[in-house]
Formats: structure tokens, sequence, C-alpha cells
């Protein structure tokens, strides 16, 4: 996109052309839901200790299993940057995303899930380290702390329903957290086939790779 088009889509250089993009990804998942949204008190660029400015969760029946779906707002540049638009990747190029498995009475947006992915944005914008398909992550501790799960670690994959989209601002991926347990963390640090093999397997019976935290 040139810089021209750019400014007659976007005149009003308080407009969001990297959010709107992640909407666009969204809105054809989920017609006509409105999605419960987290946003902090104070956003990082004012100061806040957050560096992730929003965080949507959606409800959604696809794959067979009923769970949340949770996707990030901040990994990638969302605000009007004229100078972005000659990038070929949006800031760190991605935005993370998790399915969460739920009761179907249960819609309420959990803090834990929040947590960890705002603790992982404290880690990519201190460190500049990026995430990609096919990274690993332990936890140090159970994935929801207190509580007696098996999940003690996530790996990343392209989310099979977003996959990668082109943005005003360069390209951004969709990197969806999948939770594992301590035993497929070993099998992924043992072999380069270790990731690929887990999530293989994982996909015969749950093809979104929706995270359980009852799973053992």
């Amino acid at each position: 996109m040139d810089l021209e088009t750019y400014r007659a889509r976007w005149p009003d250089e308080d407009s969001a052309p990297g959010w709107d993009a992640i909407d666009a990804a969204l809105a054809p998942l989920y017609p006509g839901q409105e999605p419960k949204h987290f946003a902090p008190a104070v956003h990082a660029a004012l100061g806040g200790p957050d560096p992730i400015d929003g965080i949507s969760l959606y409800r959604s029946e696809a794959g067979g299993m009923p769970h949340l779906h949770l996707v990030t707002y901040g990994f990638s540049m969302l605000y009007y940057d004229e100078d972005a638009i000659t990038k070929p990747y949006s800031r760190f190029g991605f935005e993370l995303t998790f399915r969460l498995r739920q009761d179907k009475s249960d819609d309420q947006m959990p803090a834990w899930a929040i947590n960890l992915s705002q603790n992982i944005a404290r880690y990519v914008f201190k460190t500049g380290r990026w995430f990609e398909p096919g990274h690993y992550m332990p936890a140090n501790g159970p994935l929801k702390l207190g509580d007696p799960t098996a999940l003690v670690g996530v790996v990343f994959d392209l989310d099979p329903e977003l996959g990668v989209i082109e943005t005003p601002h360069g390209q951004v991926q969709f990197l969806q957290m999948f939770g594992v347990t301590q035993a497929e963390l070993d099998r992924m640090k043992a072999g380069e086939d270790g990731v690929q093999s887990v999530l293989a397997g994982h996909r015969r019976q749950n093809p979104l790779l929706v995270t359980d935290l009852g799973r053992e």
C-alpha cells in the first residue's frame, strides 16, 4: 500500500489500521458475535505495565469442541504509522491466540489466560525475541496457577482458522498457543521432529488444538 492510499483510507491519524485488519479477519468466523474484551486500565504507550492493548474472547463451536477463542491486539502495529507501511512484517509479525475448552454455560474471561498472554508479551517486548510456529515455552509450573492441571508449557503453531493476514503495516501471523505436559515438552526437546509429532498426534482428535486443562 502506498502512502497516498494509506492516507486516503485512514485520514484520521488517531485511527487503528492494524486493529481494523485483525477485526476484519475475525468477522467471518464470528458474524454478529460481540466478543468479551479486556483492555488494561492504562495502555502501554501511556506508561501502563501491560504491553498488550487488548484481548478479545469469542465463543466457538468449531471443531466439535465448544471453546473460548482468545485473540490479542498489540504484538503487531495497531495504530496509524506511516513509516510502518513499508515494512514486510507488522512490528513482531504476530498476534497470539488461545483456544480453551469450556463448559457451554461458562463464558467468563479467564484471568489466568490473560495473565499468560501479558507475561509472554513482557518477555517479547523486553528481549525483542519473537515466536514462530514450532517454538515452545515451559511455564515453570502449572499453566493455570493453583489448578491441578498437568499442562506445564505451551507450543506455538499457526491458528488453523486465522492463519496469516496481510495488513497495511505488513504481515501478521496468528500464533496459537496449545498447552502441553512435561512429557510432551521432553519429547520436543529430544528431537527435531518432536514438536510436529506431538501436534500431529493431537490433531487427529482435536483438529483446532483446543487446550483442555483436564488433559493428562
